[in-house]
């Protein structure tokens, strides 16, 4: 969430900044009637937008303009500096906008502009939702990060037929990967989870159906059968059932209290507990299972992290960050045991493999989820690790299209179908999959994106890597300073970096513009990959 706390800086825009100060493709950071302003010069005209991003407040300043976008530092939310629209994900919320006065050599904010011409200037630009190919009824089956940014999307593109959203998850749409990180660490308050208040979804004719489950989908009638008995019918339909946590099953007679965390309940839940709890067991080295224990052990609670692998993260990171991350832990005073695996779960304690017996008031498992496409097998469309989309995230059932963790599609970069769990990846295919409902037929490209956060330490990694042949390290892990690209057949696939958010951004327009060149070609920009699947922790 952004905060309004930090202190202003640079010059008071409203006083005249000279324009020598500003080059073209530049961007300056000042502020103006109280607040941060950031001042960017796009094809000639100079521009005042809001300096922190909308999705956690992060400095634009310290961003990259590209193609007339400012990127966030932090998490690689896109916006559009000559209108304040949030253009990508993660960010949900448009940019304040002033006007700008140029006179004399020098550039003056003036008054603040509407906010409500953000939004007809996104479907002026597009040319509006196609009504000849508008459907009828937009279903949504998923109210996570794809769900939500799909309904979003619609009325962003001036969609105005009904949308509905049904959701077994009574606290969706939330900020999931908060409930991994400040939350449940207990530095994030309950008002920062909702991604809108109920308020939002009333005011853009959103209807959300919490605490259903779809049972049937009848792709050839066009409609959903709920679990209740009920139906419902759809113009078309957006499939974004998610991923669910998988389950260690007969462990012993602790099983039952053997937490996972995916929804907002699971992370009461693990709060709850870990308010009573002294010591706990985290199962998995996952990126969800480090976060957990960071965040247990952001309330000294002491915490065991048992794995079967040899260092933590090191299948998605490789061995020099595996290490760093296992050391970062370490010296906040967790305590691993990789190579093993649990024997049982009792009612107070957890038995390894090895014999090892660790006393846990809280035994929490992040060991993995898998896409829950039962729905998806069930109405006959193609399934193989994930539904299986075209590049415009259509499934081979005529009016559905699928997004987010169920989602396998061809990454032009890699010349792979892959399959990315992933909220910013959610979020931005649950935007493409709304514009291919309407008919707006841009394909997804995107470079994947996502970020972990440990103790004070934030990993951001950009591309996907499944394997790679060498590993290229610049700088150091262990200082929390580095660069890690991993390089298949002479590509940089993925980059990984530690504090280094601007070689992080131009990694993601360098990954783009290899994309758009292949895309130009007409073949893959990872053409001599092998093709396969691939899925992300």
């Amino acid at each position: 969430m952004a905060s309004d706390s930090a202190p202003l800086e640079g010059p008071d825009f409203t006083a005249g900044v000279p324009l020598d100060d500003l080059p073209e493709g530049g961007m300056l950071l000042g502020h103006g009637h109280g607040e941060p302003i950031l001042l960017a010069r796009v094809d000639g005209n100079v521009h005042a937008v809001g300096a922190r991003c909308t999705h956690y407040g992060g400095p634009l300043a310290e961003g990259v303009i590209a193609n007339g976008m400012v990127r966030c530092p932090w998490h690689h939310a896109c916006f559009d500096v000559r209108t304040g629209v949030a253009v990508r994900p993660p960010a949900l919320l448009d940019l304040p906008r002033w006007r700008v006065e140029v006179r004399d050599g020098k550039a003056f904010v003036r008054d603040r502009l509407a906010d409500d011409r953000q939004a007809d200037a996104t479907r002026a630009q597009k040319g509006g939702a196609s009504r000849g190919q508008a459907p009828e009824s937009v279903l949504i089956v998923g109210a996570g990060a794809a769900g939500n940014a799909a309904a979003e999307t619609l009325r962003r593109e001036g969609y105005a037929g009904p949308v509905t959203l049904i959701d077994p998850d009574p606290g969706a749409p939330c900020d999931r990967p908060n409930l991994s990180k400040d939350y449940l660490a207990g530095t994030a308050p309950e008002e920062w989870i909702p991604l809108h208040p109920s308020e939002f979804y009333e005011e853009q004719e959103i209807e959300i159906v919490h605490g259903a489950r779809v049972g049937r989908i009848d792709a050839r009638a066009r409609r959903v059968e709920l679990e209740d008995g009920s139906s419902r019918s759809y113009g078309a339909l957006i499939l974004a059932t998610g991923a669910r946590p998988v389950r260690l099953r007969d462990v012993g007679v602790g099983t039952e209290r053997i937490h996972t965390l995916r929804t907002l309940a699971d992370s009461r839940a693990i709060i709850a507990r870990a308010t009573e709890s002294r010591r706990a067991v985290v199962i998995g080295a996952s990126f969800i299972g480090l976060e957990v224990a960071a965040s247990l052990r952001a309330r000294d609670i002491e915490v065991h992290v048992v794995a079967p692998e040899a260092r933590p993260l090191e299948r998605v990171m490789g061995p020099e960050l595996g290490h760093a991350i296992r050391t970062l832990h370490e010296q906040r005073g967790v305590i691993f045991h990789m190579g093993r695996t649990v024997r049982a779960v009792g009612l107070s304690d957890v038995t390894l493999d090895d014999g090892t017996w660790l006393e846990a008031d809280l035994v929490v498992a992040g060991i993995g989820v898998r896409p829950a496409v039962e729905l998806a097998e069930g109405a006959g469309l193609t399934v193989d690790n994930g539904v299986m989309v075209d590049e415009h995230l259509r499934t081979n059932a005529p009016g559905i299209v699928a997004a987010g963790d169920i989602a396998r599609w061809p990454d032009r970069l890699t010349g792979e179908h892959i399959r990315v769990e992933h909220w910013v990846v959610a979020e931005r295919q649950g935007q493409a999959a709304a514009r291919t409902t309407l008919g707006l037929g841009e394909p997804f490209d995107a470079v994947p994106f996502f970020w972990s956060q440990h103790y004070d330490v934030v990993i951001a990694y950009v591309g996907h890597a499944t394997h790679w042949d060498e590993t290229k390290v610049d700088g150091d892990p262990l200082a929390n300073d580095c660069a890690v690209r991993f390089v298949r057949g002479g590509k940089t696939l993925a980059v990984a970096t530690i504090f280094r958010d601007r070689e992080s951004l131009e990694a993601e327009i360098a990954m783009e513009q290899a994309i758009a060149a292949a895309r130009a070609r007409g073949v893959s920009a990872g053409a001599t990959a092998t093709r396969g699947g691939g899925t992300r922790a």
